[in-house]
């Protein structure tokens, strides 16, 4: 238990100061948006600072390092060339728009809170023994298919936005048999990672990690309020009645 609360401890005061750099960072660009490329970047610090401070599996512990640093710096080099030039992102707009608290209790505190708390797996792996290396494995391909969906998904939007004789609604390539592509990768990526995590006792009681980034990405700041501005564009109900939101499926009949 000691062990534990010292990587925790140690991946707290991690998040505590990525916000403290993203809000002087924030300040200096004039939006908060900037939090969103913090994000990838946090996590890989945090998991390479439990596997330096944590004495559990060195296989497992190192594994993590890698595949949360491969997903994080990539996730956060491109939000970074997404929103090179564009002012704040509308989401942040109105999150700061009530007459209650500010960035620090809308923004950074939650945000740290939020890297905290989905990095449970990756805490607690740290300092669990060895596991079943049938589930690790099993874990690294489910966090493969992540990776995969999340940044050939960003790449096929790239390529339709570029595309002066593009249609009015991204329906190409993986965007044909899921809306959200890229949210549905990143669940996969930290399913994969608990997955990871869990083949050694007692990382499985982390589930809660995997499961509250999942809801999130569909239900709260993710798909669901993604599509309540796209609905509004010509085509998009056509697509979303056709291709379902989240999971990748066949699309329906045209008919």
């Amino acid at each position: 238990m000691t062990d534990f609360l010292l990587v925790s401890g140690a991946a707290a005061g991690v998040c505590v100061v990525a916000m403290l750099l993203t809000a002087y960072a924030a300040r200096r660009a004039g939006r908060v948006s900037v939090v969103d490329v913090t994000w990838g970047l946090a996590l890989a610090a945090v998991a390479l600072t439990c596997a330096v401070v944590g004495d559990g599996d060195t296989l497992r512990r190192w594994l993590l390092v890698g595949l949360v640093t491969v997903w994080g710096v990539r996730l956060s080099w491109h939000i970074w060339r997404r929103n090179t030039g564009h002012g704040e992102d509308p989401r942040y707009t109105e999150l700061l728009g009530s007459k209650r608290g500010g960035p620090l209790m809308r923004v950074w505190i939650p945000q740290g809170g939020a890297i905290w708390f989905v990095s449970l797996p990756v805490q607690v792996s740290a300092v669990a023994g060895g596991g079943v290396d049938l589930v690790v494995w099993i874990g690294v391909v489910v966090w493969l298919v992540g990776v995969t969906f999340e940044s050939v998904g960003d790449a096929q939007l790239a390529a339709y936005k570029r595309d002066p004789g593009r249609g009015p609604v991204m329906d190409r390539g993986l965007w044909r048999y899921t809306r959200h592509p890229n949210y549905f990768g990143d669940a996969c990526v930290w399913w994969g990672l608990w997955l990871v995590a869990a083949s050694a006792w007692p990382g499985a009681l982390t589930v809660p990690s995997p499961m509250v980034m999942t809801y999130f990405l569909v239900f709260a700041t993710g798909a669901r309020l993604l599509e309540e501005t796209m609905m509004e564009r010509p085509g998009y109900p056509e697509y979303a009645a056709r291709t379902s939101m989240f999971i990748p499926l066949p699309p329906k009949n045209r008919g």
